[in-house]
């Protein structure tokens, strides 16, 4: 790994192909960070085959029989044998523990597809289209100890067409996802955002790092 090159732990439950986006970026050199250790909940998920394709070690953490609590230690003593400096989830299910928020405070990226504080929780697609908005999007934000709700630190708005479904919506939405996920970690990297209220103030990391 490159002097200064960020070391980044996904949690995954779902198909991961924002995972794939996110690798991509940094082998091409554009996202200065590297994908150490790729985890899921299911062993099924496609973010573990996607991690195996790639070289990237992949575990499934079985949750059966494990609290929240005791599962998230479990997580959380993977992500550290790898010295994670950044924790990614790309559809993980699950809700955070506030231990787990805690260990990793402002170093957790989710992301979420609508243009939050709209449309928060299971189904943003489906909501989108009930609410009849001309507008969605996806969200990037850093995670606190609520669902969907930490500071924004990008955005990317998509389009509502009168003949949307929610397959045709959702397509587009995740192809906005795909470029907005490694853009909003470069945005991270960049820079050391500071929390003030519910905005993040971006300063230039002269370091170049975390």
């Amino acid at each position: 790994m490159k002097e200064g090159t960020a070391r980044i732990g996904v949690v995954s439950s779902g198909r991961g192909e924002n995972l794939r986006h996110i690798i991509k970026a940094t082998r091409s050199g554009s996202l200065p960070a590297e994908v150490v250790v790729v985890l899921a909940d299911q062993g099924d998920a496609g973010a573990l085959k996607i991690a195996d394709e790639y070289g990237i070690r992949s575990i499934f953490a079985d949750p059966s029989g494990l609290s929240r609590e005791e599962y998230d230690r479990v997580l959380m003593e993977l992500l550290d044998k790898e010295s994670v400096d950044l924790v990614v989830l790309t559809g993980y299910m699950r809700i955070l523990s506030p231990q787990f928020v805690k260990h990793y405070h402002n170093r957790i990226l989710n992301i979420h597809p609508a243009l939050l504080p709209s449309f928060p929780g299971i189904n943003a697609f489906q909501q989108a289209l009930d609410y009849g908005v001309r507008w969605t999007g996806t969200t990037v934000h850093l995670v606190d100890e609520k669902v969907d709700h930490g500071p924004i630190i990008h955005q990317v708005p998509v389009p509502v067409r009168e003949d949307d479904t929610y397959d045709s919506l959702k397509a587009r939405v995740q192809q906005a996802e795909f470029e907005a996920y490694p853009q909003a970690i470069r945005m991270y990297l960049d820079c050391r955002p500071k929390i003030a209220g519910r905005k993040l103030v971006f300063e230039k990391n002269q370091a170049g790092g975390n």
